[in-house]
């Protein structure tokens, strides 16, 4: 008998994008696992284990990621090993992309008050965002959007998952620590 659940915890550690139920159903000739079951059991084994990790809802599939509470180390991590990095500029207009999408770089400027050019270039080229077309305005300039990696990358399903500027106020102001976590950015 298989122990499919060992299956999916294995999958779910070696796929680089979420693993879901189509990808599943590619992998296995005859009587796929129902992906849904399985998650459901290594999230209860996680939880009890007390593991540093846990399986997230990303993108449409799962992913195993890292507690929130470990961010500010694994992110120092990172940061330190030059693996990832977003100057504070790209983070800045991502931000803005993501909640104002659709939107033009000259609305993104407008906002930001500096050009921002560069950091659009580099964002497109880490498949952050993407063009989603041109605005109906004089010119008619480029719109941009975020992407499914934006979404793997920060670990959202759908961006509605986004938190509400209000509760990052009301979060910075209750827990100044959380300042030191946004710190380790700089």
């Amino acid at each position: 008998m298989k122990n499919f659940e060992q299956i999916i915890e294995a999958l779910l550690f070696a796929s680089p994008e979420p693993l879901t139920q189509k990808k599943i159903n590619n992998i296995f000739d005859a009587d796929p696992p129902d992906l849904d079951k399985y998650i459901k059991k290594l999230i209860k084994k996680y939880e009890k284990n007390d593991h540093a990790f846990e399986i997230l809802s990303a993108a449409g599939g799962f992913q195993i990621r890292t507690k929130s509470e470990f961010d500010f180390f694994v992110r120092r991590l990172i940061t330190k090993s030059g693996q990832f990095y977003l100057s504070q500029a790209a983070l800045e207009s991502l931000s803005i992309i993501a909640y104002k999408q659709p939107i033009s770089r000259l609305d993104i400027e407008s906002i930001r008050g500096v050009d921002c050019a560069g950091v659009l270039k580099t964002l497109l080229k880490k498949s952050l965002i993407k063009i989603s077309g041109r605005d109906d305005s004089p010119g008619r300039p480029l719109i941009y959007r975020t992407t499914d990696t934006f979404l793997k990358s920060f670990g959202l399903n759908k961006l509605t998952d986004l938190p509400k500027l209000k509760e990052i106020s009301e979060l910075i102001e209750n827990e100044p620590e959380l300042l030191e976590q946004i710190d380790a950015f700089k």
